[in-house]
């Protein structure tokens, strides 16, 4: 028969890696024996509950221990400690009340996982109160109370609620400050864009790790500062791929693909995201030929391309209008049935810019959990392709699924109806934007709807939607207006369109065009050549049509 320190022994050993079926057991076992009165005992017990169990079996845990009438604080932070990890995080800080209420004192042990609760919840205001607490229980200096202090001040200033001051104040108090919390507050300066102290918080550091390095890049990169980020680059002790992917970064978003891709090749291990970089900046910067080269060059390399691999390759295929390297590429997918709604939305639109609206439509359906982003893509698709009754009903079909529509989805369908000739529908759609979804008119949607209008002869509406908006027509507002000038012929409307859109700095051949042609309709060759001169005058050119179907 093992002696009582020796049984203790055993059970802590066993608690330590038991399951939750072997919980279960003990617990049996420790209330009927009279080791069920050790005080050790008793909070392994209900810790490891909280850790292989619900939070339902230790409540019963606690309640045969005396429920909220314990006084022992560790059996308190063991629950708080538990809802911290497992939720209801709002359940954690409840416990903390009753916790104060019923005189009990919370100490290091309590606090950060308090603390975790508001930091994950949000809730800043309670935890400056917490934080008043702290220091009233002079508890501030204790390095896992401070850390989590210092974690919840980071967030205020991501969810612009207090200036990083605080969290600096809170890390330059701290007694032990390890690496991890170094880089830390380095990543809470870049995240304001404020390299000036995050670069001397850098300089400060007693010892640095790549991470301490890869973010001050970042930050620079961030800010487009090619000299400092080149600079730290240069003088790293040892990169990384995350280190030569931000440099590849940096230089395709100063628009220097040329030395982005320098690095890329110089690059002495590549990952995926290595290569999704370095092709979706080709990308950014309109050379799609290079980027589809390159995802050729990546799987001729053994490199298994990922979602996101698709995605700038689709996007490139859209771009150039290629169809058929767009199949190609739609085929390499191997796992349809696990595919993610941003690559079949991106393939959705590949399909649909290439000119195959029924195969985009097809792919659209197979989406398993299509989001708002899918269904804005489809209606435009639709519209586009003149397909105006499919993408209204489009409309009306994602709200049906729950979705709730937004900027984009009714400049989308405002588009479709403008197109299709649907001015009831058009119109019923525009009041619904502020009246039914509460969100705020766009200049875009004033626009859509200004083109509705024009397009089917409501000149005088078009006006005074124009004259009633809250913001400046822009250019594309008063090209509309002149097409519908152009459809009716009104000189005196037109004119004045011209005028407007002259005194917005409209850099377009398009309006200076279309008055040369309703000036040319009526026989005015002299003011329809004075159009097309007053464009010259301006140095601006019509373009060249092209095509992507040869």
């Amino acid at each position: 028969m093992p002696s009582p320190f020796e049984l203790e022994l055993k059970l802590s050993n066993l608690l330590q890696q038991c399951t939750f079926k072997q919980l279960k057991q003990i617990h049996t076992f420790i209330i009927t024996t009279p080791i069920g009165r050790s005080s050790k005992i008793r909070l392994r017990f209900l810790r490891r509950s909280t850790e292989v169990g619900t939070m339902e079996y230790s409540n019963l845990i606690l309640s045969q221990m005396g429920g909220i009438y314990v006084r022992d604080i560790t059996l308190w932070n063991a629950m708080i400690r538990g809802y911290a990890y497992n939720g209801p995080l709002q359940k954690c800080l409840s416990l903390y009340n009753e916790l104060l209420q019923r005189g009990l004192k919370p100490n290091n042990f309590t606090y950060p996982y308090v603390l975790k609760s508001c930091l994950e919840l949000g809730w800043c205001k309670i935890g400056k109160k917490v934080q008043c607490q702290i220091i009233k229980t002079g508890f501030e200096s204790a390095s896992s109370v401070a850390e989590s202090l210092f974690n919840l001040y980071l967030k205020m200033v991501v969810l612009g609620v207090d200036r990083i001051n605080f969290a600096r104040k809170i890390f330059n108090d701290m007694f032990f400050r390890p690496v991890e919390l170094w880089n830390q507050m380095i990543s809470g300066y870049v995240n304001i864009c404020d390299m000036k102290s995050a670069r001397q918080v850098f300089d400060g550091m007693p010892e640095r790790d790549v991470v301490s390095w890869n973010s001050m890049i970042s930050g620079y990169v961030r800010v487009g500062d090619v000299e400092n980020a080149r600079g730290l680059f240069e003088q790293m002790p040892e990169k990384n791929i995350v280190s030569w992917t931000a440099m590849i970064g940096l230089y395709a978003g100063c628009g220097d693909i040329g030395t982005a891709r320098i690095f890329f090749e110089k690059m002495p291990e590549k990952n995926v995201v290595s290569w999704n970089s370095m092709i979706s900046s080709y990308n950014q910067n309109g050379d799609f030929e290079e980027a589809l080269n390159l995802f050729g060059k990546m799987q001729f390399e053994g490199v298994n391309p990922d979602g996101f691999t698709f995605v700038s390759a689709f996007s490139a295929c859209s771009h150039l209008g290629d169809l058929e390297i767009g199949m190609r590429l739609h085929y390499l997918i191997q796992d349809w049935p696990n595919l993610t709604v941003i690559v079949g939305t991106s393939l959705v639109e590949m399909y649909a810019q290439c000119g195959n609206i029924n195969r985009a439509f097809t792919i659209f359906i197979k989406i398993p959990n299509k989001d708002v982003f899918s269904y804005n893509v489809m209606i435009k698709s639709l519209a586009i392709h003149g397909r105006t009754e499919e993408a209204i009903k489009m409309f009306y079909s994602m709200q049906n699924k729950g979705l709730k529509p937004n900027d984009f989805t009714f400049s989308s369908v405002l588009f479709a109806c403008s197109h299709g000739g649907f001015v009831e529908e058009g119109q019923k759609i525009f009041s619904s934007i502020e009246n039914e979804f509460g969100l705020s008119l766009k200049l875009e949607h004033y626009g859509c709807m200004t083109d509705l209008l024009s397009r089917n002869g409501l000149l005088e509406e078009a006006e005074d939607l124009v004259k009633g908006m809250p913001f400046e027509a822009d250019v594309a507002i008063w090209g509309a207006l002149l097409c519908g000038c152009r459809v009716r012929g009104d000189l005196k409307l037109a004119e004045h369109a011209m005028e407007m859109a002259h005194a917005v700095k409209a850099n377009e051949s398009g309006v200076y065009v279309i008055l040369s042609n309703i000036h040319a309709s009526v026989g005015q060759w002299k003011e329809a050549r004075s159009a097309r001169e007053k464009m010259e005058e301006e140095n601006i050119w019509k373009r060249t049509g092209s095509s992507n179907i040869i």
